[in-house]
């Protein structure tokens, strides 16, 4: 179309009010601006858009180039800049509920190549249209917000430090956008507080709205980001500006981690999940962040007992090295809780048992050393914090339901510790030195299969409890005063100790024939192999007998055999040793 044709085209338009155009004028007014664009033209566009004359027109038809103009935002080409121009112009003339619709459908079909750069080149925009809105703006935010988060959430988390910093995807970036977007809103919110007016419904959603946002935003990206304080990242100064944001909506504070109130806000409501309550503790408890907002009234048993629903949820989470701090709210809630000062009650909650549960997932499971000693510290820290009784059914419950040797043994070698404390002047209890003790001892050394146990594979809990044994017979004089234990301490020595040589004899004669058949099948195949070379064949190889070993080498099948005796010594010596005690004690007695 000719330069003279165009210029009568916008003079009709001009001259003709919007309710006299046709749908041909929208059609030809698109097609006006792409060509512009498509031919680098931009600053003819520009001109054009910004001519006073010309305002009625973009007002009624400027909306139809948000797409083409977007899109040449996110290109960065060399006309980025007159684009920018362009659409901050559109922004401010078009009708707001038209550009809020527009530019929404753009964030919602986004190519997932190009999130990060389309929002971060249309937030800015959008929230010039939201700013101009008037009745109903508190809505209009909702639905933005939510289509930013939604494509947010389409964007993976970096979980190293040089992933965060190379920022492939551009969420962090889109985080730091995110804030500068809320921010005026935010200021409003507080505006109206800080002069204590009374809030009218619209002010009231508009506080909603933004509590929504904080607390998707816990849930997504930050309850999966791996935040280090000693190291201030992207990330996690967007964690900072999300809790102190929520500190200036949400009062008090701890309302959002001590209770759910019985009314909530409809608007609020989908995001009180334990999720986003679970990042808001570790966020302020773990990282700091925002503790300065909280009230320090509440004793540490009591943040623990609030805590524990999240602490579940952190450790029930996906056990790998990205996740590496999944048990540091658990620590941090248990320093401050005074040694030996948690009761038995609490152990009779929900998550006071599936909290262990889940931590001894980690210790069998987790592919991470050194996550797997972290736990095993954590562990340790609540093992502390149980008072004696509480210690008791916490080590029967563990026993019983562990399954697996190693947690298995050191819960006994926790028994022998608890012991040895129990006997120090002033902390003597019935739990680990009177009657109820026998009950955990006998828990303590039984077998899992009796004499057919596998001693090899249950070897930590085996000769923890025979070095528990041990003990318990060298300090004889603390338990002769109360004769009555000190027989049924004896009555389960003897039994244990029957049950023990049986096993181990069983075992070793299984392990000897097994040896003896593995040489046997070593010198036939020798043997085999030989013929068949005199013969020219091709060996294919020696069909053994199938079992636990069939898929090691014989030299390896040797090796671990031989282990398996000498293990079998080694528990034989203890047992001697343990006879030894005993006939020395009753020598010392005549």
């Amino acid at each position: 179309m000719s330069v003279d044709l165009i210029s009568d085209v916008i003079q009709k338009w001009r001259d003709t009010p919007d309710e006299g155009w046709e749908p041909e004028d929208y059609k030809l007014f698109l097609d006006l601006g792409h060509s512009c664009l498509a031919q680098g033209d931009t600053a003819q566009l520009l001109a054009f858009l910004q001519d006073v004359r010309n305002q009625e027109i973009v007002q009624s038809m400027g909306c139809g180039l948000l797409a083409p103009l977007a899109n040449e935002m996110t290109k960065k080409e060399k006309s980025v800049v007159q684009c920018e121009m362009a659409m901050t112009h559109l922004t401010m003339t078009c009708r707001p509920k038209e550009l809020l619709y527009g530019l929404l459908k753009l964030m919602d079909d986004i190519d997932a190549s190009a999130i990060s750069d389309t929002i971060i080149a249309l937030a800015p925009h959008l929230q010039t249209v939201l700013l101009r809105m008037g009745e109903g703006r508190a809505a209009s935010l909702d639905l933005a917000l939510s289509s930013i988060q939604k494509q947010l959430s389409r964007l993976p988390v970096p979980y190293t430090k040089q992933l965060e910093e190379s920022d492939q995807y551009g969420l962090c970036r889109c985080c730091s956008t995110l804030t500068d977007f809320v921010k005026p809103f935010v200021e409003e919110v507080k505006g109206k507080d800080d002069k204590k007016s009374s809030q009218c419904l619209e002010d009231q959603v508009l506080n909603d709205v933004l509590l929504k946002f904080c607390m998707r935003s816990l849930r997504e990206p930050l309850f999966q980001a791996q935040l280090d304080p000693s190291r201030k990242s992207s990330l996690w100064f967007f964690a900072a500006e999300i809790m102190v944001i929520l500190a200036s909506l949400q009062k008090p504070l701890a309302d959002l981690l001590l209770y759910v109130p019985k009314k909530r806000s409809i608007i609020v409501e989908d995001t009180q999940s334990d999720e986003c309550r679970a990042s808001f503790a570790y966020l302020l408890f773990v990282q700091l962040i925002g503790i300065d907002f909280f009230p320090a009234v509440f004793s540490p048993r009591f943040i623990l007992q609030c805590n524990m629903e999240y602490i579940n949820l952190l450790l029930s989470r996906q056990v790998s090295v990205e996740y590496n701090l999944n048990s540091e709210l658990y620590a941090r809630s248990l320093d401050s809780v005074e040694d030996g000062s948690l009761t038995v009650d609490l152990l009779e909650l929900k998550m006071f048992y599936s909290v262990p549960q889940n931590l001894r997932q980690i210790l069998i499971d987790c592919p991470s050393r050194q996550l797997r000693e972290r736990g095993l510290l954590v562990l340790q820290l609540f093992i502390n914090k149980l008072n004696s009784q509480a210690k008791h059914r916490f080590f029967r419950c563990m026993l019983k339901t562990s399954q697996h040797s190693g947690i298995e043994g050191y819960i006994i070698k926790n028994i022998k510790n608890q012991v040895e404390f129990s006997m120090k002047p002033g902390n003597e209890n019935e739990w680990f030195l009177g009657v109820e003790f026998i009950y955990l001892l006998e828990q303590a050394l039984s077998l899992p299969h009796g004499a057919e146990t596998y001693l090899l594979q249950n070897m930590d809990r085996v000769m923890e409890g025979l070095n528990l044994l041990r003990y318990l017979l060298i300090r004889d004089k603390e338990w002769k005063s109360k004769l009555s234990v000190w027989e049924e301490l004896c009555r389960i020595k003897d039994d244990h100790l029957k049950m023990m040589r049986v096993c181990i004899t069983m075992s070793r004669t299984y392990y000897i024939n097994e040896v003896k058949t593995l040489r046997e099948d070593y010198k036939l195949k020798v043997k085999e192999a030989r013929a068949a070379a005199r013969s020219s064949q091709l060996v294919q190889g020696l069909n053994v007998k199938h079992d636990k070993m069939a898929g090691m080498s014989p030299e390896v099948q040797y090796q671990v055999m031989q282990n398996a005796l000498v293990t079998f010594d080694l528990m034989e010596s203890l047992i001697f040793r343990i006879d030894e005690i005993k006939d020395e004690k009753a020598k010392s007695v005549n």
